[in-house]
């Protein structure tokens, strides 16, 4: 092709500009932030315009989206008249740089740049301006005005300058330090953990300031440690006198008059069985074989709510409680020991106030007789799992007849139900073997024997046959007011999403909610003892939705129950002690109750309940960083089990402690994340890292504050 006829092709950039395509591109940057205006020279350099023709088109084109209303003019600039939505949400501040606004509504999480948080808060609760387009897939806000504060205090490590200190928040989602004036320190000491509350909210100019009210003790202590997550979450550290006071009142005897409106079961062969360490026991098995050749089981549940009446100061306490809650070291009760440990709770040898489900089973475990009620029980051992465990093995010990019945009934309802759809999630949960300074001496998997699940099929069917029982009580679409525990069927994009990542592995999974249950049972027996294992169950269980307490009476996808209530644990849970009152209200005949109230209290209880597993979760990852600090300096095996932009997550597999491999300390290459494979790429070396891979680690770094641990590639 000769020189001039080369000269006759326009290259791109000299192309005429598509009057409609950069009229789109116009209105996309000024929507792309409504609270800005450009003039049309900043257009022009925002969307990098060279050729002269499409610059001199710019004014035009804003001139005739203003004449149609799109734009209006500010003497010399531009801005877009689409209205901004304003939406409430929560922020969740997941790093220094920028937050989410989570927001019930269409929009989903809001994402907002840290200067546009306006000094709000991780949990604070705030009206998000809509600022324009999406950023990836959320859109972009910007915070309005700060609704609700969510902190009022926090839990931190005090340093101290001669005439100021400050703390440095436990909580890795607050990212400021709070400005404590000298006379506020209190008792402190350089290094102390501190309880701090907020006197003066931070401004744009200046820190938060606070003043120290508690001082939980050293960092890095044991004590200090457990006390900083309990103030972290907001735990009581100790029941007020006047709770004590009214639970020390209540009397030993059981009166003679209340066991004669109670069916009397103390002749039965009765049982409890439950953790070695355990103290409270909620619940005992009864087992008679029937002349008719079925099985009469009874579920007998400490009947808390006869000790606690319904206006007194325990029952404020425990509503507020909602849940007992459980850390590596200590239980922080619902209930005072008085009635937890001792009136309630159903030690052998003595007679026991208790709300019994009484079943009538045949061998298919079938029920063909049931009953629920007010009783008196005896229990005549207590066992720890371990016990029953080496009786089912040997066939051998007390009661080993009755066991074994119950376990294969068990066994047969257990089948019947992942027959009908239930989910067979097994996760595996760790417990610490500590010295008597509370030192993390070893980190024992917890493992679920037939034993566990033994007693864990007979609460599911009580607790499933109370909400049927009461959900039927009454005819047509209004139903009894009652207190159901429900899980919904899981979001469809998650489980889509996560199908697409098994399917990398080669597992198929159906995304249909006909289909969901079987085909993540089916991957979770194929996957056993394969590297992906804990990767996919984990990803699985977060496709779901969350159990929650609610009025409406909907499904339990999880268990395959139409309906599903807590009826079993009420020395521990709250809603379980609201269950137990209403079954006895509808027994008694009584007319169903204002609904409103015990929404109220559902939507408490599952906030609290989320609120404990947080905080369990939280002292299970100190006493893991803490045992990782101590442990050998060694290369261990791990899996990967998140990937960042920031880092690697790797759960190291002989300890179960997770730790992270910072993207800046990857020094062989620049990795890239690619977020919709779940992995990062080298950009020279193409080496690629993602869930599932097995890895070899060394632990560089501990921070017990923080509760992380630094990890790297060896």
């Amino acid at each position: 092709m000769s020189k001039k006829k080369k000269n006759q092709i326009p290259s791109k950039r000299k192309r005429k500009a598509n009057p409609k395509a950069l009229k789109e591109s116009i209105l996309d940057v000024l929507e792309s932030d409504l609270s800005k205006a450009f003039t049309s020279k900043q257009l022009i350099r925002k969307l990098k315009l060279r050729e002269p023709s499409a610059k001199a088109s710019v004014l035009p084109i804003l001139t005739s989206l203003e004449k149609s209303g799109q734009v209006s003019r500010l003497r010399n600039s531009f801005r877009s008249t689409r209205e901004s939505s304003v939406v409430t949400g929560r922020v969740d501040h997941v790093n220094s740089r920028y937050a989410y606004v989570v927001t019930p509504g269409d929009y989903g999480d809001v994402w907002v740049r840290d200067s546009d948080l306006h000094t709000a808060l991780d949990g604070d609760l705030v009206e998000v301006i809509i600022k324009g387009k999406s950023r990836g897939a959320r859109p972009e806000g910007k915070v309005k005005k700060i609704l609700e504060r969510c902190h009022t205090e926090l839990v931190g490590r005090i340093e101290f300058s001669p005439r100021y200190a400050f703390v440095i928040p436990d909580n890795r989602k607050i990212h400021e330090d709070i400005f404590i004036p000298i006379e506020f320190t209190g008792q402190s000491a350089h290094n102390d953990k501190v309880l701090v509350k907020i006197t003066n909210w931070p401004t744009p100019a200046k820190s938060a300031e606070g003043k120290v009210t508690r001082v939980l003790g050293k960092a890095g202590e044991h004590e200090a440690e457990m006390h900083s997550i309990m103030a972290e979450f907001n735990l009581p550290f100790e029941f007020p006198p006047g709770i004590i006071l009214e639970a020390e009142k209540l009397g030993n005897l059981i009166d003679g008059s209340e066991l004669k409106k109670r069916k009397d079961f103390r002749k039965l062969t009765t049982f409890t069985i439950d953790p070695v360490d355990a103290k409270d026991f909620d619940d005992a098995l009864s087992y008679r074989k029937l002349a008719n050749g079925n099985h009469e089981v009874g579920i007998h549940i400490a009947d808390v709510t006869h000790y606690v009446n319904s206006k007194s100061l325990l029952e404020k306490e425990a509503r507020s409680r909602a849940t007992s809650v459980y850390l590596v070291d200590r239980t922080i009760p619902m209930l005072p020991e008085r009635l937890s440990n001792q009136l309630c709770s159903l030690r052998p040898l003595e007679d026991k106030l208790t709300i019994t489900a009484l079943f009538e089973l045949d061998e298919r475990g079938k029920i063909r007789k049931e009953w629920f009620g007010k009783s008196v029980i005896f229990s005549d051992r207590r066992f720890t799992y371990e016990e029953v465990q080496e009786i089912l093995n040997s066939g051998n010990g007390a009661f080993n007849k009755e066991l074994t019945c119950l376990n294969q009934l068990a066994k047969t309802l257990r089948t019947h139900r992942f027959a009908n759809g239930a989910v067979n999630f097994e996760t595996t949960e760790v417990r610490f073997r500590l010295d008597d300074d509370g030192t993390p001496l070893e980190i024992i998997p917890k493992v679920r024997q037939d034993a566990h699940k033994l007693v864990e099929e007979f609460m599911l069917l009580a607790n499933k046959q109370v909400a049927n029982f009461v959900y039927h009580l009454k005819e047509g679409k209004e139903k009894n007011t009652f207190v159901y525990r429900t899980h919904d069927y899981p979001d469809p994009e998650k489980v889509a999403s996560f199908a697409l990542y098994a399917n990398r592995f080669g597992h198929n999974v159906a995304i249909n909610n006909g289909q969901i249950a079987s085909s993540i049972n089916q991957l979770i027996e194929d996957i056993e003892g394969k590297p992906e294992e804990d990767v996919l169950q984990n990803l699985a269980i977060r496709s779901m939705a969350k159990a929650i307490y609610t009025t409406e009476p909907k499904i339990h996808f999880g268990l395959a129950f139409k309906h599903y209530t807590h009826f079993t644990s009420p020395i521990r849970r709250y809603p379980d002690m609201m269950v137990h009152r209403l079954l006895q209200h509808y027994l008694s005949n009584g007319s169903s109750p204002n609904r409103n109230l015990y929404e109220e209290n559902c939507q408490h209880s599952s906030d609290m309940e989320k609120n404990a597993a947080d905080a369990e979760r939280a002292s299970i990852k100190y006493k893991q960083v803490e045992f990782m600090r101590h442990a050998e300096k060694k290369p261990y095996e791990g899996v990967v089990s998140g990937v960042t932009e920031w880092g690697i997550f790797v759960e190291i597999i002989e300890t179960r402690c997770e730790g992270m491999v910072r993207m800046s300390t990857l020094t062989d290459d620049f990795y890239e994340y690619d977020e919709q494979n779940i992995r990062v790429v080298g950009r020279n070396n193409h080496r690629i890292i993602s869930l599932g891979d097995k890895v070899n680690v060394r632990v560089i770094k501990t921070d017990i504050d923080r509760r992380t641990i630094d990890l790297t590639f060896v």
